[in-house]
């Protein structure tokens, strides 16, 4: 069984887009899973500031209409920032999204997010592991039960939180505490910059994970890295391409603070 030395702010996104540089969230919940299980939930709809397209409102139900008049996320950054403290982050192939997405929205509103401060589970990831299915499949596989609601951000939130919880039981071999399973959600591979272009190999050293050159390591190819500092990679990832190219090997651990930016229009989350 899952032993929790804090709660777990499970997030679900629906957005105007997959692009998580470029699109924007519309809706977002984020329920907080205390110690006792018992859950907190918030959920809001935000105005994108961009055209949300006829693809993405078949997908979710949202239009542009819905939001018009709704407050820009820049408004909640401060909350949400706030309500996630001390807490581990999870989702449904978040790892992957939701939380490269939160990331750029914070920024946009000012934020550092120092994701490096939370722990990240992912219940896709998990399934993805351990049974190749999708969240809909999986609230039937882990649950039997239908998902009703779905691509609803709160109704898909709930459904992961259930889901989540039941493979901690079913799944024997999981790990018990949050850093293992941290690990488990991101293969066995310790997060480094929030969209994924580095990684480390079996033997510690800083490795690619895109493109042409992914599993190579960074010090035999630094003209690559100089190329990384040129194009419009995320501020994480060319924070650590300076500090390879200035020779410093990176830590995880050593990521910038949040912004001491000291906003006063924000709403509560």
């Amino acid at each position: 069984m899952l032993i929790l030395d804090r709660p777990i702010c499970f997030a679900d996104i629906e957005s105007t887009g997959l692009k998580q540089d470029k699109d924007r969230i519309i809706q977002l919940n984020v329920t907080k899973v205390n110690i006792d299980r018992s859950r907190d939930s918030r959920t809001i709809l935000v105005n994108p500031g961009i055209p949300i397209p006829k693809a993405s409102s078949d997908i979710h139900g949202l239009t542009d209409e819905m939001v018009k008049d709704q407050p820009s996320f820049s408004k909640y950054a401060k909350g949400i920032h706030s309500f996630i403290q001390n807490c581990d982050i999870g989702g449904f192939n978040s790892n992957q999204f939701d939380r490269v997405m939160l990331y750029n929205e914070f920024l946009r509103a000012g934020i550092n997010w120092d994701y490096h401060a939370h722990k990240f589970v992912d219940a896709g990831t998990i399934m993805k592991r351990k049974e190749e299915r999708t969240l809909s499949a999986a609230v039937k596989f882990y649950c039997d039960k239908e998902l009703e609601g779905a691509h609803g951000a709160e109704a898909d939130v709930q459904a992961t939180i259930d889901v989540f919880f039941a493979q901690t039981f079913r799944y024997e071999d999981l790990p018990t505490n949050m850093n293992d399973l941290d690990l488990f959600c991101n293969y066995d591979n310790p997060l480094l910059d929030i969209s994924g272009k580095f990684t480390y190999d079996e033997d510690g050293d800083i490795i690619f994970n895109f493109g042409s050159d992914r599993g190579g390591k960074v010090n035999k190819n630094l003209s690559l890295v100089n190329w990384m500092t040129q194009k419009d990679f995320a501020p994480d990832t060319l924070d650590i391409c300076h500090k390879i190219i200035n020779g410093y090997y990176y830590k995880a651990d050593e990521q910038p603070k949040e912004s001491d930016l000291d906003r006063t229009d924000e709403l509560p989350f």
